[in-house]
């Protein structure tokens, strides 16, 4: 068993490993409310995480290591992801009134038939969802598989950077819950147990597109596109280095034209790339318009991107930020917080396992 669904546990903090970078987000909380107590994000060498799977847990580990110093967390323990793409997630139907033991007994035995894997090659889990509304006698379970090596990987690199991995998430169960800081913001009108959210999150390489309805996530799709094309072209244009481009874009400092002639053919790609997700949705459900558009990653604190998505898809947009009702420890840089805040948003959900 993997802790996809995990116990009770201390204070956590959340590690988001992603194709560029390790992401470490610390909370803390006083009464009801939430305080961002540490957080860090430090680049990763080029190819030490592809398409979100790690090829080299030793750099990812030094990468883990320098983002835990330079956060001065003093917590040891974290919660981490795999990809949704790497997960087979399936609701089954079992007897009720069973014991956890029996429960897991009786998946082990059965989950052959939903995994297309040997099983000595995948970690399982599951949770009970409740009563099965096709038959009282009988509860929903969840249950979810991923291959160990996905697993072990990451465990590996935490282990290398100092940390002890208590929990093994999945990104869309965390961007769930970091939607839920954002979703008691939204417009009082609309009933939230009836609005359809759709969360477009930008990587670095994958674009991941996860629709909600109740909080609950109904439909995910990855492409691959990402903020990584920006550097690129800033690189080959400017004649930079991997490193040099990433600092430029995020602080700064370019030549004059480009703003022109780079970053707004980028955005217009980040608004297309958006429409086009949402259209894959439309004509495979039953919708045909969400509620609310929300962006994160890296790509979505570029300015005036919401405002271009709005305009192009005709729904209101709004840029994720997890922090906006949050304390902040001293220690933590407000600004740098705010700026890297829609990219966080796994690393969010990942600590909120804190207070499960």
């Amino acid at each position: 068993m993997f802790g996809l669904i995990g116990k009770k546990a201390n204070t956590l903090i959340g590690i988001d490993i992603s194709s560029t970078s390790v992401k470490l987000l610390e909370i803390g909380k006083n009464g009801n409310r939430y305080r961002v107590e540490s957080y860090g994000v430090e680049p990763l060498p080029p190819n030490a995480v592809v398409e979100k799977n790690i090829n080299d847990a030793e750099a990812v580990g030094e990468v883990i290591k320098r983002v835990v110093a330079k956060s001065r967390t003093g917590v040891r323990q974290a919660a981490v992801a795999v990809a949704g793409s790497a997960v087979i997630t399936k609701t089954i139907q079992m007897t009720a009134g069973l014991s956890e033991q029996e429960l897991e007994s009786q998946i082990t035995v059965e989950a052959d038939q939903y995994i297309p894997y040997p099983l000595d090659e995948v970690s399982i889990d599951f949770e009970v969802q409740g009563p099965s509304e096709q038959n009282p006698d009988q509860v929903d379970v969840l249950l979810a598989a991923c291959r160990k090596e996905n697993v072990e990987l990451r465990e590996d690199s935490l282990e290398i950077g100092g940390l002890e991995a208590k929990v093994v998430d999945v990104e869309a169960y965390a961007m769930e819950r970091a939607f839920e800081l954002i979703e008691s913001k939204m417009d009082a009108d609309v009933d939230a147990s009836e609005r359809t959210v759709a969360i477009v999150d930008v990587g670095a390489t994958m674009t991941t597109l996860s629709v909600l309805t109740d909080g609950k996530t109904i439909y995910t799709r990855e492409q691959l596109f990402g903020g990584k094309q920006l550097t690129e072209e800033i690189q080959r244009r400017y004649g930079l280095s991997q490193e040099e481009a990433g600092l430029a874009k995020k602080q700064g400092g370019l030549p004059d034209d480009y703003d022109m002639e780079v970053l707004e053919p980028f955005k217009e790609a980040v608004v297309q790339q958006v429409a086009r997700s949402l259209q894959f949705f439309f004509s495979s459900s039953q919708y045909n318009e969400v509620d609310v558009v929300v962006l994160a990653g890296g790509a979505a604190s570029t300015s005036g991107i919401a405002d271009m998505v709005q305009e192009k898809v005709g729904t209101t947009t709004v840029i994720a930020n997890p922090f906006a009702d949050m304390a902040l420890n001293s220690r933590v840089n407000a600004s740098a917080l705010s700026n890297d805040a829609p990219s966080l948003m796994i690393a969010c959900g990942l600590a909120m396992r804190s207070f499960d």
